[in-house]
């Protein structure tokens, strides 16, 4: 039997990849499509040491849409899509907000233009829990409400939800929407991780990289915080364990366990760890 051939998008990012991994291992046949503006090529020799595949990457930016159409062109077989491909620095975006604006959602629509002219049944959406804004309680659920974003990137989750949900009510194609909070770790076998270009804004990072002395220092902000040394709780989540949740659900639109126009949610509990 052939394998279903999937597309991801930023399959070199740190999530990306680590996704590829799980769907090869789970027998899919995978293309991706990342134009490495925020990402490295090393992970690729390592999704190939680590499953004995080479992943075919497409060097596209989203944003132009014939190149993007070509990919789908030259594949007609994709069965599905799981969408990564998005600036993801909540302070750049502040710094740089018509960037996030034009990359995060320009590259959406360009997608979903392509899984409609291609008539592909399933699609997975990359979702933060920035989407919960400053939330009144914790822990956050499906059921808590969306409040304002307090970022550019947390904005273009919210309008990418939205932009999906109201493409799910017209289209014969199917939609997950994963919100997750901050992804730790590396594969098991140390071959792929999280390789930050430029200065890491993400927490785990800025930690090893202070150990191993490539910064000089880190900060912790806030100390008012209601724990006992002020700091605050973060949550995590290892990344190998959102890699196989993207799989799931690949899997479960794949099984006709949600039917058309009916978008879904999934969210995946987080370990708290105090800092």
């Amino acid at each position: 039997m052939a394998k279903k051939k999937i597309l991801v998008t930023g399959g070199c990012g740190y999530i990306g990849a680590h996704t590829v991994v799980d769907l090869m291992e789970n027998d899919f046949e995978v293309i991706s499509i990342d134009d490495n503006s925020k990402s490295t090529t090393l992970l690729l020799d390592g999704i190939e040491k680590i499953t004995g595949q080479k992943l075919k990457n497409y060097k596209v930016d989203l944003k132009n849409w014939q190149d993007a159409r070509a990919v789908f062109q030259e594949n007609p077989e994709i069965e599905g899509v799981i969408h990564f491909a998005a600036y993801k620095a909540v302070g750049e975006s502040v710094d740089k907000p018509l960037e996030y604006y034009e990359n995060n959602l320009e590259s959406l629509i360009n997608v979903l233009k392509c899984v409609e002219e291609f008539n592909i049944g399933q699609f997975v959406f990359s979702s933060s829990c920035t989407v919960y804004g400053s939330p009144d309680s914790m822990p956050v659920t499906e059921a808590s409400p969306i409040k304002e974003a307090e970022s550019p990137y947390g904005a273009t989750k919210q309008m990418g939800e939205k932009i999906i949900r109201d493409f799910a009510k017209v289209h014969e194609t199917k939609t997950i929407l994963l919100r997750y909070f901050n992804p730790v770790g590396a594969h098991p076998s140390n071959e792929i991780g999280e390789i930050p270009l430029g200065r890491p804004q993400n927490l785990v990072p800025a930690i090893t990289q202070t150990a191993i002395g490539k910064l000089p220092q880190m900060t912790v902000f806030g100390a008012d915080y209601d724990t006992r040394d002020g700091s605050c709780l973060r949550d995590f989540i290892h990344v190998s364990d959102i890699a196989h949740a993207h799989t799931l659900a690949l899997n479960y639109l794949l099984e006709n366990k949600i039917s058309r126009a009916a978008t879904s949610l999934i969210w995946e509990p987080a370990m708290v760890l105090p800092f």
